[in-house]
């Protein structure tokens, strides 16, 4: 039995030495293979749309930093609280990128722009490991109590003030309604508000918003009447674009309720009431100037 033992052991040698690379290959391919992505099913608020600046992911697997991007845009806007996802060993520059990304405040507020406002993040935690899984956290803006609350309202204004109009004179009358029944709330900028302002909350419960409130009270309806839209935002304000018969408007209700000093008149105008880029430019006013590598769709 000795001799079967050292014929077996001497053509198992061979066949390693003669198979040696194909044997490690498979190997390493074995050690580096990445763990398999789950994928939940989106919450109610997901969006099914793409935009230029980011789209959907399919697979969660990014080659690229704009893979990365639209892997954040497609947690966010699906409404996950938490997500896993892995950097393949082809990109091998992945982990720097999701580093550069998790300190590009700037980049993910941009992302933040492009999904419902339920589904937005007040606080986004991007935990990596040097062997490529990322793992991120978000803390939604909204919760619970606010989304529940804003629902009731949204069903209460459209029993009461939308019919059967086309879809173009719902958004003038929603436009409307936010400007007559909210005013802005200018002990924000003291950083001493009592209100949720910054929220939709604040417009449609409480009456007062800043240009924040404004748009998501906004972008709200929009999602609710399946009309495609984003908010646009510059360094100082907020407001909302709106894709209808065949092209991307601007909408400011902020600017369309202006402060009337020394009075408690209430205002309302529509000179932001989906107009186009040029005229939004022709008003020359600082707090709408927009990136417009961001916000393709309006250039």
């Amino acid at each position: 039995m000795k001799w079967i033992k050292y014929i077996f052991t001497i053509l198992l040698f061979a066949f390693i030495a003669l198979n040696f690379n194909t044997i490690t290959d498979y190997v390493a391919s074995f050690l580096r293979k990445e763990p398999k992505v789950v994928i939940n099913d989106p919450n109610s608020y997901y969006k099914d749309y793409s935009y230029d600046y980011v789209k959907l992911s399919k697979d969660y697997i990014p080659y690229s930093k704009q893979d990365l991007m639209d892997i954040f845009y497609s947690i966010i806007n699906s409404g996950y609280d938490t997500f896993t996802f892995y950097c393949p060993s082809e990109y091998t520059e992945c982990i720097n990128d999701v580093e550069l990304l998790s300190d590009d405040d700037e980049t993910l507020t941009n992302i933040n722009n492009f999904v419902n406002p339920y589904n937005s993040f007040s606080n986004i935690k991007i935990i990596y490991s040097s062997l490529g899984e990322v793992n991120v956290e978000v803390t939604k803006l909204y919760n619970e109590d606010t989304i529940n609350a804003i629902n009731n309202k949204i069903n209460e204004i459209k029993n009461n003030i939308l019919k059967d109009e086309k879809l173009e004179d719902k958004i003038l009358l929603i436009h409307d309604y936010i400007i007559n029944n909210t005013s802005y709330d200018e002990e924000r900028k003291d950083g001493n508000s009592k209100y949720l302002s910054n929220i939709a909350y604040g417009s449609l419960i409480e009456g007062k918003a800043v240009c924040g409130g404004y748009a998501d009270a906004m972008a709200l309806f929009l999602d609710d009447l399946k009309v495609p839209n984003f908010k646009v935002s510059s360094d100082t304000h907020v407001w909302n674009a709106v894709y209808i018969n065949n092209k991307w408007l601007h909408l400011d209700l902020t600017w369309d309720d202006p402060v009337t000093l020394n009075s408690n008149k209430q205002t309302l105008t529509h000179k932001f009431y989906l107009i186009d880029t040029p005229a939004l430019e022709n008003y020359k006013i600082e707090d709408h100037d927009f990136d417009k590598a961001v916000f393709k769709e309006l250039s």
